[in-house]
């Protein structure tokens, strides 16, 4: 049977779909995804946008120092499961109360542990500001309330994310409003890292309201000592390579806030919630297209190779187009949105949008180097990556602040991206695929 929503297109693109009932659940559970971050963007600019310019540079800076420094120890809480359990999952469908029951408490004691070295390793860094390690906490704090997001690889599995759409805003929305009231109150800097953390608690308990709702219990799951060391076995790769993606997404600010200043740090993040925001794109096109990708590869290679060319071919056009575009009037969005107060935040736009050409084809690329088994040379180039940065960071920071950390930023991606796969064999073809070559893969 045919989608509903399918009468509402135009006939040529409509006779090209009826029928075609997986490419039809890959475009609805895209589209829910896409609503989801279309929401985000623009009602979240807006009281994000509202909430800097409330606590000015210098705050606003300190706040994401301390989300940029919990994020330094996330990949600790996931564990690198995450794809692992939605490959399993599509394999092994009836193996779902092991898989979801192991995963929950594996990132249940990862979220723990992660809060405790966050607040360990905060305490050392930043010695007596009261502030900045009640900022750090409550940010790390929301890593064990995540462990209830294995509902959304269930989700992911069965392209049907439109659940966890409705989960994540129900409680975003929720949340938006308490900022609002908290921006109309003059509430503190601490009252918003609160609504932080009710906004990650909520959206667990409105997953666990969508899994019952589809007929199935967490009371169902079963903790498998065998299981939980089968998903850690694969997934270590991605455990290191998720470390060094999220050190090398956050390590920016970090750097600025100990080598700069907040202020910098401050104009770093305003033009760094303009480039974020982009990175759902692949990520929603992959998470849906992921089972369909899993199934080619295990039946016909050389249509997986295929499919895989046109994804990197239209990730890379579209992210140009949007890098193109934020980048000729960035220096108008910002001084509109944000005003004076974070002038020299547009330059580092600038700069910094450009880094979505590249990681929109990482993040494709490590989907694909986990279907194919080959997880370990994620964690290699994005070491090399972070490598890149953390040099180019030391180098450019010290001289040129905010815009010596955008330059390192989009400058490591791009290695990541293009130059570092060529060095190796296996994931050679990625790179060349990424840039629109086509080279025999040799498998």
């Amino acid at each position: 049977m045919n989608a509903s929503w399918l009468k509402y297109l135009p006939g040529f693109i409509r006779t090209k779909l009826e029928n075609r009932h997986g490419l039809q659940a890959i475009i609805a559970n895209t589209g829910w995804l896409f609503a989801d971050k279309v929401l985000r963007m623009g009602v979240g600019l807006f009281v994000g946008v509202w909430i800097a310019r409330y606590l000015g540079p210098e705050q606003f800076g300190l706040w994401h120092f301390a989300l940029a420094f919990t994020a330094l120890f996330g990949a600790f809480a996931t564990l690198g499961l995450d794809s692992i359990v939605v490959r399993e999952l599509v394999k092994n469908p009836e193996r779902q109360n092991e898989l979801l029951g192991s995963a929950f408490v594996l990132k249940l004691i990862g979220g723990a542990i992660t809060l405790l070295i966050a607040l360990l390793a905060i305490s050392l860094v930043r010695s007596g500001e009261t502030l900045t390690l009640w900022l750090v906490g409550l940010s790390a704090a929301g890593f064990i309330f995540q462990s209830v997001n294995v509902i959304d690889f269930y989700f992911q599995a069965k392209v049907q994310s439109r659940y966890t759409v409705y989960a994540a805003n129900g409680a975003f929305v929720l949340m938006t409003l308490v900022k609002i009231a908290l921006l109309l109150t003059s509430a503190p800097l601490i009252a918003f890292a609160w609504a932080g953390l009710g906004e990650v608690a909520l959206t667990a308990v409105f997953l666990l309201a969508a899994y019952r709702a589809n007929h199935h219990n967490m009371r169902e799951w079963r903790h498998d000592g065998r299981v939980a060391r089968e998903l850690l076995k694969d997934s270590w790769p991605l455990l290191l390579s998720g470390s060094l993606v999220l050190i090398n997404m956050g390590l920016d600010k970090v750097m600025l806030g100990q080598m700069a200043n907040g202020h910098e740090v401050g104009l770093y993040a305003a033009a760094n919630s303009f480039v974020v925001p982009w990175y759902f794109i692949p990520v929603a096109i992959v998470g849906s297209v992921a089972p369909k990708l899993i199934k080619m590869h295990t039946t016909d290679v050389a249509r997986y190779d295929e499919y895989s060319k046109k994804i990197y071919k239209y990730f890379g056009g579209g992210a140009v187009i949007i890098a193109l575009i934020i980048s000729f009037f960035s220096d108008a969005i910002v001084s509109f949105l944000y005003g004076q107060q974070y002038d020299g935040a547009g330059a580092a736009l600038a700069i910094s949008i450009w880094a979505i050409v590249f990681v929109f084809q990482v993040s494709f690329r490590g989907r694909l180097l986990v279907i194919e088994g080959e997880q370990v040379y994620i964690t290699l180039l994005v070491f090399l990556g972070t490598i890149s940065n953390v040099v180019l960071n030391i180098w450019l920071i010290p001289s040129y602040g905010a815009i010596g950390a955008a330059y390192a930023y989009t400058i490591s991606w791009g290695m990541s991206a293009f130059v570092f796969p060529v060095f190796f064999k296996k994931t050679r073809h990625h790179a060349l695929w990424s840039m629109g070559l086509n080279p025999a893969t040799n498998r």
